[in-house]
């Protein structure tokens, strides 16, 4: 009989201060008015210099290098890579229904009782286009264990190769076709997860302090370089009216990013290690981790609940970023966000804490199939937003996800011919 290995704390932490990372900086980000009848938005992080922020507070390369290493190490353990799959995509697609569900149904019930059509639209947007993460880390669920006969057979040369992919795609994106930077989306994140690979061997845990601190500068190095030399924009999240995204679409130079701030990571991994020993944020690592995916889904939910009472219903602006009345104003904000998002964990957070369970023993085609048809539901409301009208796309890419998740955990079985 298999056993489930110990928990590695280091990957814990990396993994909540993670997600508190991006909870932070989006929650942060939004500069709101509301005059005239129309919601303005803007980004405080396209204030000058503040780019920098973002090499350390773009911190999806560490959700996929941490999901890289717990996906190989529980597969090790697992009794056969179908039921792994099994296991990880109702995981990840059980929290996603109850958010399905609301948005699909709130703002018909808003437009219903007056509110302005422009905020709608925007709220609708904003709460599903964070749904792309989801989206691709299912791909990278699916491809583990390929990858993990890859990593066996080619080690090193996996991720280089990812790499190399990513860098070929970004020349046809700068030089010939735009829209083919989207295949990155694969390549890029793909190479991220497979450096996870190798923390769960130990060829990146086992590196020595000077080592680590070696690896963060080749990585924000090169970041740099390409920041300077290439078409790559400073700022490594994408900013409102910027001619170049290097997340919408990934840019190969997201991987060097993730090299440098794996590398600062590994440096801290003994003060990180040290918080688990601590009573309040051992406390905090065993309340988010559960609840993981839930955070990420419902914090912009929070966010446009907070925004839409504290703009539309009692006029509040955004002071300028960077000035003391936004210095003051940030910590309250983000305190009313935060209860507010503590208020809807309590009610679907037990969507994910309840382990989802399947009794039928799913084949592993079914499951790929099921994947990649979650994945297309969830990439079309990235892409689309939510709407009120049952007959818009959002209801069918909605049931994509709905369909993907009683394929999980339900075989399909052949329905019998009748003898002639």
């Amino acid at each position: 009989m298999q056993t489930s290995p110990a928990r590695d704390t280091f990957l814990d932490v990396v993994r909540t201060l993670a997600i508190v990372g991006v909870v932070v900086q989006h929650w942060a980000m939004p500069v709101l008015d509301h005059t005239g009848g129309q919601l303005t938005t803007g980004n405080a992080l396209t204030t000058p210099g503040w780019w920098v922020v973002t090499w350390l507070s773009q911190v999806m390369p560490l959700v996929f290098f941490a999901g890289g290493a717990a996906n190989l190490l529980s597969l090790r353990t697992a009794a056969s890579a179908a039921d792994w799959l099994a296991r990880r995509v109702r995981r990840l697609l059980l929290p996603v229904l109850p958010l399905l569900a609301v948005w699909l149904v709130i703002p018909r019930l808003l437009r219903d009782l007056g509110a302005p059509e422009q905020p709608l639209a925007i709220a609708g947007a904003i709460a599903a286009q964070l749904l792309w993460f989801l989206a691709v880390y299912l791909l990278t669920v699916l491809a583990t264990p390929l990858l993990a006969a890859a990593h066996r057979r080619w080690g090193l040369a996996v991720p280089l190769a990812l790499a190399c992919a990513a860098a070929l795609v970004d020349v046809v994106r700068f030089d010939v076709f735009g829209p083919a930077g989207y295949v990155n989306a694969v390549f890029v994140w793909l190479a991220v997860h497979q450096l996870g690979f190798h923390y769960a061997e130990g060829r990146l845990g086992d590196l020595s302090r000077p080592g680590a601190l070696t690896l963060a500068a080749a990585g924000f190095g090169a970041t740099a370089l390409l920041v300077v030399l290439g078409p790559y924009a400073a700022s490594m999240i994408g900013m409102p009216g910027a001619p170049v995204s290097n997340m919408s679409p990934p840019a190969a130079c997201l991987i060097s990013l993730a090299i440098g701030q794996i590398g600062l990571a590994l440096a801290a991994r003994p003060a990180l290690a040290g918080l688990t020993r601590r009573p309040v944020p051992r406390a905090a690592l065993d309340w988010i981790g559960p609840r993981f995916m839930s955070v990420y889904l419902w914090h912009m939910p929070a966010l446009v609940t907070v925004s839409g009472v504290a703009v539309l219903a009692l006029d509040y602006a955004t002071p300028a970023p960077g000035t003391l009345p936004w210095l003051l104003a940030l910590p309250v904000w983000l305190a009313l966000t935060g209860l507010v998002l503590v208020a809807l964990l309590r009610v679907f957070g037990r969507f994910e804490t309840r382990r989802p369970t399947g009794g039928d023993r799913i084949p592993a085609g079914q499951l790929a199939g099921a994947g990649l048809l979650a994945s297309t539901g969830l990439l079309g409301l990235a892409a689309n937003g939510f709407s009120a009208t049952p007959g818009d796309g959002p209801v069918l890419w909605a049931g994509l996800v709905l369909v993907a998740y009683v394929l999980s955990t339900k075989a399909v079985r052949p329905v019998p011919v009748a003898p002639r």
